[in-house]
Formats: structure tokens, sequence, C-alpha cells
């Protein structure tokens, strides 16, 4: 099973289905996160709007009906979860399918052994199928003839946007569900259920704060990989014949350093701001090592993408152009992809902005235009400026001794834009860094055809 499978799936996936109940391997010695399998809607973590009273997943469940779902969210989120609470909560025998390894083959063979056990007269079946959006257009037109004929109730999961990844017959026929990114506080609670259950560790070890807190950041809000972390840390600490789970617990169970840092603390502040100074000292090195301070920590990889785009116009500006299309690149690679896979994509904004060349000629144009508005410095819009498109502008003078730009020669109109009080302010003053250097001789240029300097 790959890692995109959800929260509490099913170890050890087949290349062909498999049928039961996701109930039926929770023995003893079943890994801790499959002991825990939530049973019920109300034993999931997080994902409150789909657990809320008369939302559609409940109708869904607690008025068994045969409806189609298509999941679509993050990993260890519940995706496998919610398949096996339909499958329990509805009595449906469950199937399942891995987008990874099966074919068309195995699909068809999926929905007949479901239709013969309708025609029997025996259970409906659930059919999960994870990772949905790595099934071909045929294979998924597969799905088509069960999901029509109500042959199946189809479970099908994915991380990637369905829109997509899924063909749109099998959309159209399956209720969208978005799951939600795990909190911190959510990932606690699994840990904490753990702790306590008698399914899971039955009150035999405690916790550190900070050995919980090193694992919540590790688990990167996915319930099943903090519990996998859990149940190693308790193991380590059982070898060292205690039933306290530290730091040294944790830390030794993962093989993972705890990075000392405070999200909400000195650490934060002080990590990203060498960071970002170090991208403005153009040190690709320090830059990408406080990065990796951040990611290791558990650093919203939003926060990240922000900063990026904020200092790709602060620090770079347009003596590299590119840089802030890079950096709004690796925003929406974050939202697309997510981690870690979006760290490639953090990392190389991060070089980028870091070996470019250094103007703050954007911020500092800016910021001074700002200071002379916020001084009073208004002025009347000149009158040959103003707005001519309504009866009686002409006879206010709106718009009279307007120069149409494109009519001038080289498309610049020598003719005053500014307001008075500030027709002399020079707020961009463009370097001789990099691509600005070119823009800073247009500029020079532009500004004597206007102004006539």
């Amino acid at each position: 099973m790959s890692d995109d499978a959800g929260l509490f799936d099913v170890p050890g996936a087949a290349a062909t289905p498999g049928s039961g109940s996701l109930g039926a391997n929770t023995h003893a010695s079943a890994p801790l996160p499959v002991r825990m399998r939530p049973r019920t809607l109300d034993e999931l973590v997080g994902q409150e709007q789909l657990r809320a009273p008369g939302s559609p997943l409940r109708q869904l469940i607690e008025g068994d009906q045969a409806t189609s779902l298509l999941l679509w969210g993050p990993p260890g989120t519940g995706k496998t979860t919610i398949a096996g609470i339909v499958s329990q909560q509805t009595d449906r025998r469950f199937v399942e399918v891995s987008a990874v390894s099966a074919g068309v083959k195995e699909v068809r063979a999926a929905i007949d052994a479901a239709r013969s056990e309708l025609t029997r007269g025996g259970r409906e079946t659930v059919l999960f199928v994870d990772e949905v959006h790595r099934f071909s257009k045929a294979q998924q037109d597969a799905l088509l003839p069960g999901v029509e004929n109500r042959w199946v109730t189809l479970v099908a999961a994915t991380t990637e946007n369905p829109f997509f990844s899924v063909i749109s017959p099998l959309l159209s026929r399956s209720l969208l569900l978005r799951l939600q990114p795990l909190t911190d506080d959510d990932v606690r609670s699994v840990m904490e259920s753990a702790l306590g259950d008698e399914r899971g560790l039955a009150g035999a070890y405690a916790l550190d704060e900070d050995a919980r807190e090193h694992l919540v950041r590790l688990a990167g809000g996915d319930a099943r990989r903090s519990l996998t972390y859990l149940e190693a840390a308790a193991r380590a600490a059982a070898a060292r014949d205690t039933s306290r789970i530290d730091l040294e617990s944790a830390e030794a169970a993962v093989d993972q350093a705890a990075v000392r840092y405070d999200r909400q603390g000195d650490q934060h502040y002080d990590v990203v701001s060498a960071w970002i100074k170090s991208i403005r000292g153009s040190d690709a090195d320090a830059a990408l090592h406080y990065l990796a301070r951040m990611i290791e920590a558990g650093e919203d990889p939003r926060f990240i993408a922000r900063r990026l785009v904020v200092h790709a116009s602060e620090d770079v500006g347009l003596a590299d152009p590119t840089a802030l299309q890079a950096a709004v690149a690796a925003a929406q690679a974050v939202q697309l992809i997510g981690m870690p896979e979006a760290r490639i994509n953090l990392a190389q904004a991060t070089i980028h902005l870091a070996v470019a060349p250094k103007s703050n000629a954007v911020i500092t144009a800016i910021d001074a235009a700002l200071a002379d508005v916020r001084a009073g410095k208004i002025g009347q819009v000149p009158a040959h400026l103003r707005d001519a498109h309504y009866r009686g502008a002409d006879d206010l003078g709106h718009g009279k001794g307007y120069v149409y730009s494109h009519d001038a020669p080289y498309g610049i109109a020598e003719q005053q834009y500014a307001p008075d009080v500030v027709l002399d302010a020079r707020y961009y003053r463009p370097t001789n860094l990099g691509a600005e250097a070119a823009v800073a001789e247009r500029w020079a240029r532009i500004r004597t055809l206007v102004r006539g300097d």
C-alpha cells in the first residue's frame, strides 16, 4: 500500500481484489494504526464538515444509501477509514483494489463477484479503489457499469484534483467529498486515544510533552504515521525497561533527531529571519539549511511559500523578473501536490531567489509613494486624465487635451500624469544590477519623453 492510501489503511495490499472487513485483521499483533482504526463516523478524528449532523456522508451511512463516493484529500486524513465505516455501518462486504497494481481485469472481476453476490441474495459490496487517479481512462470506464447498476457502492480515493484525474462520467455519478488536512491538535488527539484505549497501548505508557510534540511534527498531519511512530517509540521505551516514552526514545524509534523549533517562539522567528537574510545575502547553501530546518520542524509550507513570494519582489524585484514567477509557481505547487514532494519546489525557489541579482527598488518605490500619500500629498487628478465617458464630462473639461499614447511616437505621449503636488517625485529608482540595468536605461528614456526632462 502506498503512502497515499489514507488513514489507518490495511497493510500489504495485493495485486488482486481482497474481500472481507477492514476490522477483520485487528488482532493483538496487528500494527497500532490498524488496531486503532475508527469504527464509526463519530470516532473519526478531524473532518468535522463530513461528520456534522445532516451531512451527506452521515445521511449516506445512517440512511444506508447506495451512493458512490469520491474522496479527495491528502494522505492520512481518513479516506480508507471512511470506506471501512461505510462498509461496517451498512453491513456491506468490503472489497479493495489498488490502482497501483490492479488492471481492468481485476476491476471487472470485483464487480462481477459483487453482482453474483447480489444475485444470490447476499450482501451488497463496498468497492474501495485506492489512488483512483492512477487508473487509465479505460480502467476508470470499467467501473461505470458497477456504479450505474448499483452492483457496488464505489468508494474511490485520490490525493489529486479529481477534476483533472477522474473521468467526467465517474465524477457525475459520485458524491465528491473533500477531506481537509489534519491539524496538529487532531494528531495529538489520535495519539492520546491510542495511549489509553484498550485496543492501543492500554495505558501502559506515559508520553512526555516534548516527545509528543516531536512525533506530531514528524507525522506531518498523517494520523497513520503518527501511530506508527508512537508504537515504535513505545518499543524503544520497553527496550530500555521503562514505561515512559521520552524524547530520547522518540528520536531513537524513528532515527531522527528533534529539531529545536517552536513555531510560536523565538526559534521560529530566528530561523525565518536567518533564512530570509541568507536569501537576501545570496548564500544559497545557508538559505537551504534554514529551509531544511523549517521543513523538518513541521513549519507550514504555505507560510514558507508566502515569504518566498514576498521576497521575490522585495529583495529581487526587476533585477530578475522571473524570480516572482518562480516563487508563485512554488506556492501553487505547495497547494497542488503538498508535502513532502513540495519541498523540492520550495528549495528550487529558494535557490533561484538566493542566486538572483538583487534590487530593493520595488519596495523602496511603493513605500516612498505611500509615505507621500500618508503625508497628505494627494492633489487633483489632471483634468485631461479624468473620466470622460459620461454625459456632461466635456462641459467640465474632463479628457480635454488628452493624448492617446498609441498615437504618439514610440507609443509614449509627453503630457502630465502625476498631480502637481508630486510632479517632481522620483519613487522608482532602478539599480544597475541584473536585468534591472536594462529597465533603468529604458525608464530614463521614458521619463525624458513623458516629462520632457
